[in-house]
């Protein structure tokens, strides 16, 4: 099992597997690809660019040609790595959606079926997207996303590609709910809603208006009245644009699984997206991107990482509930070090899923075995192998030189936080920073928000490229200059030699929407 270790780790270089020539795994080439490798459409480069941009020792920063195709003057900015992988790993979409009702007729929304709703996601046909945003009745939400790719950019790039449907069909699910602020979901589609804006008298006679139709012997009731004595949780809109966007992921993870049976689609990605609708952020991470919201020179962080640390806990019961899982060459316990033979019968410290803290326990032979979770920091791993827990793909990935697969261990769930961005007044300097974890490895949130909030107190306030000069301004402090001793940045501290990419989202431009 040490031996297997070294060898891993030997072949692994910033969490994952080295890859190929075409930046995908060694042997998945028989398959043709589902889309081909490119960089984010609203760049606007052509085949040549993208060729010239895949230079290692340049390392050209690379901005949209064209600033007004991303809503709201968004700024955008990227860096291939220092040479991790022969690609650029990351992949970045900007859309804006409008979302029609569905058309009038025998199906409701919770009985269409999953294969016909997926049938219809890589050209967003069937979900009713539209170009003009001026339409009544319809929902329109802006869609921001970056993608961190590992083992290959396949997941990546058919994740940008596809995700934003399945986020658009999931509240296409909803929307009628969502479109009528003032009615409370109802528990069961079909039912009738309940207005909160109501008294509490006409509320109550709704109700057991309603409650008398459905007694028995009422017209139109059922033999057995349904039990109507419990209380019903409130579900808010807010969190039907949550589970539409959780859902969502899920969904994307199923046909990358799906896909992989007749694509070449290779390894996995991280994922943070932005959703904007009804005037609130939604801001879902699955993995180690990051988002902050700049306000007034205040940073509020809009994510959090998902590493082998931050879940300990979780991948440490999972394992425990299935300890199958370690295929009988891992331990769930953690240590502060490798135990030795020659400690077994010592007392040393340890934890385990139950714990925040340490204790001490007399190790025993099981404790021998490789730790699940190993390293500290950005070299800490699952099972040797991966520095991220959450994330899309990575299906097919197993332990080196093993049969022991790491996708169990592996959520494809993101986390979701909210921002009422029309319930705050924001200037021209307030902003939205997202970054995949190439720019949080080396400058920390006071850092990006100092060096952003400086740049734009420079700029003329009605320069629509400021977005994009702070966001180019961004990466390139991030990816420093090219030295003999590598790529620096202020102080002579390292550089990051990893794919970075950047979007500065003026939050302005929401309140005018609204």
């Amino acid at each position: 099992m040490l031996t297997r270790v070294k060898s891993a780790v030997a072949n692994f270089m910033g969490g994952m597997m080295a890859v190929g020539p075409n930046g995908d795994q060694p042997g998945c080439s028989d398959l043709p690809l589902k889309f081909p490798y490119s960089r984010p459409e609203f760049l606007g480069l052509s085949p040549d660019e993208v060729e010239c941009s895949a230079d290692h020792i340049a390392r050209p920063i690379l901005i949209p040609k064209e600033t007004k195709r991303l809503p709201w003057s968004t700024g955008y900015a990227e860096v291939i790595n220092a040479g991790k992988s022969t690609l650029n790993e990351d992949q970045a979409c900007c859309e804006v959606l409008v979302v029609k009702r569905r058309p009038a007729g025998p199906s409701t929304p919770n009985r269409m079926p999953m294969t016909r709703r997926r049938s219809s996601l890589p050209n967003g046909e069937g979900l009713g997207l539209r170009d003009n945003p001026d339409i009544s009745n319809d929902l329109t939400f802006h869609y921001w996303a970056l993608f961190d790719g590992h083992a290959g950019s396949g997941a990546a790039v058919l994740a940008s590609r596809l995700l934003h449907h399945h986020i658009a069909l999931h509240l296409q699910e909803v929307m009628e709910i969502l479109c009528t602020p003032n009615l409370l979901p109802p528990t069961c589609l079909g039912e009738e809603p309940i207005d909160h804006h109501l008294s509490p008298t006409s509320q109550r006679a709704l109700t057991r208006a309603a409650s008398l139709r459905g007694a028995a012997g009422a017209p139109g009731s059922p033999s057995t009245p349904p039990t109507r004595f419990f209380t019903e949780k409130k579900v808010s809109h807010e969190s039907l644009v949550i589970g539409a966007i959780e859902n969502a992921f899920k969904d994307m993870d199923v046909q990358i699984e799906r896909e992989k049976a007749v694509y070449n689609v290779s390894g996995g990605c991280t994922a943070l997206v932005v959703v904007f609708v009804l005037g609130k952020l939604y801001v879902g991470n699955a993995g180690d991107s990051r988002a902050i919201i700049i306000r007034a020179g205040e940073v509020t962080p809009m994510s959090a990482e998902f590493t082998p640390e931050s879940e300990r806990q979780r991948l440490q019961f999972l394992a425990y509930m299935q300890p199958y899982l370690l295929g009988n060459e891992f331990t769930h316990l953690e240590f502060p070090r490798r135990v030795q033979r020659k400690e077994v019968g010592k007392r040393m410290l340890y934890r385990d899923f139950t714990m925040s803290g340490w204790a001490y326990k007399t190790v025993e032979e099981d404790d021998l075995k490789f730790p699940l979770i190993y390293g500290e920091g950005k070299k800490a791993r699952v099972l040797a192998t991966i520095g991220v827990t959450r994330g899309l793909g990575d299906h097919n990935l197993k332990v080196h030189d093993s049969n022991i697969y790491i996708k169990p261990f592996l959520s494809c769930c993101p986390e979701v936080r909210v921002y009422p961005l029309v319930q705050h007044e924001h200037g021209a300097d307030d902003v939205l920073v997202l970054g995949t974890d190439g720019l949080w490895d080396v400058l920390s949130n006071q850092e990006v928000a100092e060096a952003v909030t400086s740049f734009l107190a420079n700029c003329d306030p009605d320069d629509q490229h400021r977005y994009t000069m702070a966001a180019q301004d961004l990466v390139m402090r991030a990816r420093g200059v090219l030295k003999d001793r590598g790529w620096r940045i202020s102080n002579d501290r390292l550089g990051s030699g990893d794919d970075i990419s950047v979007y500065i989202i003026p939050l302005m431009y929401g309140n005018k929407q609204n």
